[in-house]
């Protein structure tokens, strides 16, 4: 089921410091849009919470109210701004260049060419989380055990099952559906792994650990070579001794970069503005969520295929970042 919500700053921006625009605001410019709607994800995950805390950034710099549809995912959100059910999304470069190509099994050939990028978000680093007692503290455990892997829809719900199937893990069950729902199977000892992967610390791997013993881990390096070597899109990283509380060492990752999209038809100097008001507020975003610590205009270089929207463009290469001829497109 998909559900659109407009973004009521009591319930959802509380306590991070992001002040709500007039519900009845009035575009600044009399040509743009009066309201915008933007693709998010299930609860538990990070786009939930990170999606309203830039649109709100957004909304408050142009007067354009923007709205919030819960989807499953990139995937989704590439499909609804694609056909401009909705103007705005986010999504994982990983399932962008499978959109932009036509590749992967969920585009069914379909090459998706009216998304453009906006501006980078964070890496999504791919990891798990297992309850202490069930004694899984490695990937290659989960041979015949039941996994949850998110929304169909969403990038571990497209990875995940790939990323096993290359270590030669066979799970007895995979399980689909949203983070929240997912976590509280594994507490409830219906499932015997989360795996997932959103911006750091996930929401639902921060709230299971809060009441339960677990153990949250990450590939190793024989792991994450055969992984790579299927799908060279993922890249190597780490997750620091801290970002979760139970975590006391560094965590080895297998990441895939966000960005935020567009439908290429919005107004150029609306998408300046917009791309403008996130770039340059970055305190404020980190207020709402931790992952958007990496929200900044050094990691425009992360995207090297996806064109950018022409107002996006400009911003960046007014602020002194170079983005190629070739990578922006009307």
């Amino acid at each position: 089921m998909i559900r659109r919500r407009t973004l009521l700053v009591s319930t959802t921006l509380a306590g991070t410091g992001l002040a709500a625009p007039a519900l009845r605001a009035q575009p600044k410019n009399a040509s743009w849009p009066r309201t915008l709607t933007m693709g998010t994800a299930a609860p538990g995950g990070t786009y939930a919470i990170y999606g309203p805390a830039w649109g709100q950034l957004a909304a408050q710099a142009t007067g354009v109210n923007i709205s919030y549809r819960t989807t499953q995912g990139p995937n989704q959100n590439i499909v609804l701004v694609d056909q401009k059910q909705v103007e705005l999304g986010m999504v994982t470069m990983g399932v962008a260049l499978q959109a932009w190509n036509g590749t992967g099994e969920w585009t069914r050939g379909t090459r998706f060419r009216n998304i453009r990028a906006l501006f980078p978000m964070y890496d999504t680093p791919f990891h798990a989380v297992a309850l202490k007692r069930s004694g899984i503290t490695d990937h290659a455990q989960l041979n015949g055990k039941s996994v949850g892997v998110g929304p169909r829809g969403g990038t571990p719900g497209t990875y995940y099952p790939l990323m096993l199937k290359a270590i030669g893990v066979t799970p007895s069950r995979i399980g689909y559906g949203s983070a929240s729902d997912l976590i509280g199977q594994v507490s409830d000892g219906l499932l015997d792994c989360f795996a997932f992967a959103a911006g750091a610390p996930i929401p639902a791997f921060s709230e299971i650990e809060t009441t339960n013993e677990v153990t949250i881990f990450g590939f190793t390096d024989a792991q994450m070579d055969a992984i790579v070597k299927e799908l060279p899109e993922l890249s190597k990283g780490e997750l620091p001794a801290g970002t979760y509380r139970s975590q006391t060492a560094p965590i080895k990752i297998l990441g895939v970069y966000n960005f935020a999209i567009g439908h290429k038809d919005l107004p150029e100097d609306l998408v300046y503005e917009i791309v403008k008001s996130v770039m340059t507020q970055n305190a404020a975003l980190v207020q709402a969520t931790a992952a958007a610590k990496e929200t900044v205009p050094q990691n425009v270089t992360k995207n090297t295929f996806l064109p950018f929207h022409p107002g996006a463009a400009k911003w960046f290469r007014e602020n002194g970042h170079a983005i190629p001829d070739n990578l922006i497109m009307a």
